[in-house]
């Protein structure tokens, strides 16, 4: 593990605080948003504010850190859904935990890219955008070969979908209006039977449309 600040390694001791810092600050950023007080993210570290800075020199590395931790969480929980679902069924419920999180943030990502400087730590190679990216495309791209999502849909629309039900329900007190959207917008990109394409006919695979 490399220092924040330094890029040097970490000793264990450096890398104990270093990781009781970022659970601290993962708790506080849930709970208080991207604002909470550094102050008391380093006392709940049980560490003092100069070893926080040490790790960590301004709010933004911090959030940094923490955004990246758990958007390498959420593609591995990606991967864990193509091995052991369904292909639709591994899109939308990995879409319901990307919509759980964006609400959980509580402005999180908002206040990594608000003034535009987050746009090159979102896209290196091994950035979040990128991470998120290439586990939603993955997954979509198995689902329309299923035929469990309409052809037309891109990931990109995907990840704009979820952001904007983030930013619309973001003063909420619970998540549940956030869910419901994303069900609602689910609904709408499922691929049913009376939209199936005999691809060697191209004509309907369903010929009642009003039963559909």
């Amino acid at each position: 593990m490399l220092d924040t600040a330094t890029g040097r390694p970490l000793r264990a001791d450096a890398r104990r605080n270093y990781e009781r810092i970022l659970a601290a600050a993962r708790e506080a950023f849930a709970t208080h948003g991207a604002s909470a007080s550094l102050e008391g993210i380093a006392r709940q570290a049980s560490v003092g504010s100069a070893t926080l800075h040490r790790h960590f020199p301004s709010r933004r590395s911090l959030l940094e850190a923490v955004f990246h931790d758990r958007v390498e969480v959420l593609c591995a929980k990606a991967q864990e859904l193509a091995e052991e679902s369904e292909p639709g069924a591994a899109l939308f419920s990995w879409l319901r935990d990307l919509n759980a999180y964006a609400a959980d943030s509580r402005g999180l990502a908002a206040s990594l890219l608000h003034d535009g400087r987050g746009t090159d730590f979102l896209q290196r190679n091994d950035g979040c955008e990128m991470m998120i990216a290439t586990a939603v495309g993955e997954l979509l791209h198995q689902a329309q070969q299923a035929c469990a999502v309409r052809p037309g849909v891109r990931a990109e629309d995907l990840l704009t979908l979820v952001n904007a039900i983030s930013l619309a329900t973001e003063c909420h007190d619970d998540n549940a209006q956030a869910g419901r959207l994303l069900d609602i917008a689910i609904d709408g990109m499922r691929l049913h039977e009376c939209d199936r394409v005999d691809t060697t006919r191209e004509t309907p695979c369903c010929i009642d449309h009003e039963r559909c």
